[in-house]
């Protein structure tokens, strides 16, 4: 596990966008994993200004998301298409047909867990995957007490997480209680791995991975298993 100090929030999403772009520009056919949220909008702020400034190409790009919540329409404001057509797709010239994201709208959720996960194994897997940190430790929406083993699944969002994710709500009421999500195992698969952790709100969550034993009970625990993944955390996540 590699760590990358930096100072600020806009340093940490710099580096990570430099990564990426690196990743792009070097390759002929490439898979992205991405996240939502409010830690990587700064990082798709700086995908988007390069794409504006240097033309960086994503024609053969192919992006999955780590979630969605059900019951969501990808029309809803408050959907993860709706979050990723916002910050980014619609800002780089990404092929439509080239972005993925759990459906959390469908009748048949297990169909579309099934379904999810064959798609990206289709593709070759996720080549580098971008996850943010719970408070509570949950990866993609992989709560505490989520198997290790665990594929793209629906999963009860615990109440710590809704209140979190309320923010982005006019009350706690409108949070969805479910989310379909990339399993763990899913996405230990990733190639590469880039944990990107901001803010005094995360500083314990971070010291619990890089200190605390692995458990299923703090699922990014997991993570240092993995042999190619690097950590970006801001001064106020080091609990400086």
């Amino acid at each position: 596990m590699e760590i990358i100090k930096v100072k600020n929030y806009h340093e940490l999403s710099k580096i990570a966008a430099e990564t990426i772009i690196k990743k792009v520009n070097q390759s002929s056919k490439f898979t992205l994993g991405l996240a939502t949220g409010s830690t990587p909008e700064g990082l798709y702020r700086y995908l988007v200004e390069d794409r504006s400034l240097h033309h960086t190409n994503y024609q053969h790009v192919k992006a999955f998301n780590l979630d969605e919540y059900v019951g969501m329409n990808p029309e809803n404001e408050q959907s993860y298409y709706y979050y990723m057509n916002h910050h980014l797709f619609n800002h780089i010239n990404i092929l439509p047909d080239n972005i993925h994201l759990p459906l959390g709208n469908k009748e048949n959720l297990e169909y579309e867990c099934e379904h999810y996960e064959l798609l990206i194994e289709q593709n070759g897997g996720i080549d580098i995957q971008v996850l943010g940190i719970g408070q509570n430790g949950h990866i993609g929406f992989n709560e505490p007490g989520t198997s290790f083993k665990s594929s793209t699944h629906v999963v009860e969002l615990d109440d710590s997480t809704r209140k979190a994710n309320s923010r982005f709500f006019h009350t706690i009421d409108e949070v969805p209680t479910h989310a379909i999500t990339m399993g763990i195992s899913t996405i230990l698969k990733s190639k590469e791995i880039l944990l990107l952790v901001s803010g005094k709100c995360k500083a314990r969550a971070l010291q619990r991975l890089l200190d605390g034993e692995i458990s299923e009970e703090f699922p990014a625990s997991i993570l240092k298993n993995h042999s190619n993944i690097t950590v970006i955390a801001d001064l106020d996540a080091q609990g400086a």
